[in-house]
């Protein structure tokens, strides 16, 4: 580089000043085309000059520019090194041992996973269960629901009006309350570990297998943000610089279970599995091997073909939170879901109400005994049969699954509707025997995995059509969610009815056939040249 730089020097010596011909040396050496104009080159200088740049960047092995910056970084090495003496730690740091051990290669990803099964099964089957027993069994069916009835017969209130009052609002919108207490205890896990340090770390241990599937460890950031609520989770995506990857984590940001999709995964849970422990930590698990999948399937296609962006982050020593942090965040996640209840879903468990308290019978609209006759019935049989292969193809899982789009709490808010809790609240056990013997574990795991993975809420809907900006990019994400959802419910039904009864039908070899056809797009060679030719072109008709 020396060697070139003398060269420049003489071919330009007596055009600039003599303590300024380093410097003019340098910069026609990174080829700066705004310093070569105002020397006013002639050609054949320009020429002789290049020759020298093309032979030190072929000896060198490097480009210009970044030669000459890495020799002022050797150059600021050498002073650092001659006058700053670094005294050598002879022992760790407390954060260095336990990285030694939470961000080992081996050790990592299954520490990951005991504390996530320790979280769930915490704040899903012990801890939380006391709370929403006791929420769901004493506060609403003891005290809340008797009371309410006892006072408005007492005035005089109207049957319709008492119905509405206290079998569509507190039934509806008491039956999503009564999981805030899981949901509370499983936000105070989640904010002590993102203030110890340990949520960085996930993000450091994802990078490592996310990119092995096409996606960076920056798409884990949104997806845990996203254990909140989706929305901000899809909004942090836009943080991701690299296009494709952005587009693929806000299609899969929401496969991470939110604090909506909670109480859906306490209902199963306690109703049809008789609150076994491994429900619950399995939902978050279905959300990150779906997203591992995806990663794979997306990127050997046109559309998202091409290396993941590059994942920098600074890791911060562990420490231990402080008590008005971690309850901060807490309250904050938990009042934002208290005031979806007051909102949303109150209007949504009005609707239900009326839509199954009335209806046609004997060829007269009017309020119906027989909610079998009620107009929620008439649109939920005329949907059901989609739900058919997926076990769950009665008309109440239906309609349950359908309000679950206007936000996720519904789904619970509806089935405490349909199935009647007002009336049983008194004896929880009651009400799960009312909907285990609605379907079979097989069905109730099905519909658990569809509402985890299907399109998310409107809100979060919302949120997805903004960042794609782009009305064919966002039918594309929906399409891929709902499409996904419904090919891995169907598998999940028909093969576990498979292996707990014996039956095997067409249900059992479409679901063998739709798993092969999985495998193969998942095994599939990767043809990194030809796809990343054509990923451009294909990206850039679909923004057209």
């Amino acid at each position: 580089m020396e060697h070139a730089l003398a060269h420049i020097e003489e071919a330009i010596a007596g055009r600039v000043d003599e303590s300024m011909e380093r410097w003019y040396a340098v910069k026609l050496f990174e080829r700066d085309e705004k310093v070569r104009e105002s020397l006013d080159l002639d050609p054949a200088l320009i020429r002789h000059i290049e020759e020298d740049i093309v032979s030190c960047e072929t000896e060198m092995d490097d480009d210009a520019e970044s030669i000459i910056t890495g020799e002022r970084y050797n150059y600021i090495g050498n002073i650092i090194e001659d006058c700053y003496k670094k005294r050598v730690k002879k022992t760790m740091s407390t954060s260095d041992k336990i990285d030694s051990i939470v961000t080992n290669r081996f050790l990592a990803l299954p520490i990951f996973a005991a504390v996530m099964f320790l979280v769930y099964y915490v704040s899903v089957t012990t801890v939380g269960t006391l709370l929403t027993d006791w929420t769901n069994d004493t506060l609403f069916g003891a005290w809340i629901i008797p009371g309410a009835q006892s006072v408005l017969e007492a005035i005089g209130c109207a049957p319709w009006l008492t119905g509405l009052l206290v079998d569509g609002i507190i039934s509806g919108v008491g039956a999503v309350l009564g999981f805030v207490p899981q949901m509370l205890v499983l936000f105070l896990f989640l904010a002590f570990l993102e203030e110890c340090g340990y949520m960085a770390r996930i993000a450091f241990i994802m990078d490592r297998i996310f990119r092995k599937f096409g996606l960076s460890g920056k798409s884990f950031i949104p997806m845990l943000i996203g254990t909140g609520c989706g929305v901000p989770g899809v909004m942090a995506s836009r943080t991701i610089e690299n296009d494709r990857d952005r587009k693929m984590t806000i299609m899969t940001t929401t496969f991470i279970p939110c604090g909506a999709k909670l109480p859906i995964i306490a209902l199963i849970a306690g109703a049809l599995f008789g609150g076994a422990s491994w429900v619950a930590p399995s939902a978050y698990f279905v959300g990150i091997a779906a997203i591992i999948c995806s990663g794979i399937i997306l990127k050997k296609t046109k559309m998202f073909a091409g290396d993941p962006a590059p994942f920098v982050m600074e890791l911060p020593a562990y420490h231990l939170p402080t008590v008005g942090n971690v309850l901060r965040s807490t309250w904050e996640r938990g009042w934002s879901f208290i005031k979806k209840a007051g909102t949303i879903i109150l209007l949504s468990t009005i609707f239900i109400w009326f839509a199954q308290s009335f209806g046609f019978e004997n060829g007269t609209f009017k309020m119906v005994e027989n909610m079998e006759n009620s107009v929620l019935a008439l649109i939920g049989s005329g949907i059901a049969w989609i739900f058919t292969p997926l076990g769950w193809g009665n008309w109440k899982p239906a309609v349950a699954a359908i309000t679950g789009l206007v936000a996720k709490e519904n789904v619970v808010g509806t089935f405490g509707i349909l199935y009647g809790f007002g009336e049983v609240a008194e004896d929880g056990a009651e009400i799960w025997g009312t909907l285990s013997g609605a379907m079979t574990q097989a069905a109730a795991y099905s519909f658990l995995v569809f509402n985890l993975l299907c399109a998310p809420c409107f809100a979060a809907m919302g949120a997805i059509k903004r960042e794609m900006n782009n009305g064919k990019w966002f039918w594309f994400a929906i399409g891929y969610q709902t499409l996904l959802a419904y090919t891995v419910s169907l598998c999940v039904y028909q093969i576990g009815t498979w292996v707990s009864t014996g039956l095997f039908g067409a249900g059992t070899i479409v679901a063998l056939i739709l798993i092969a056809a999985f495998l193969w797009l998942l095994f599939r060679p990767y043809q990194e040249n030809r796809m990343r030719k054509m990923s451009q072109n294909v990206a850039g008709e679909i923004n057209a």
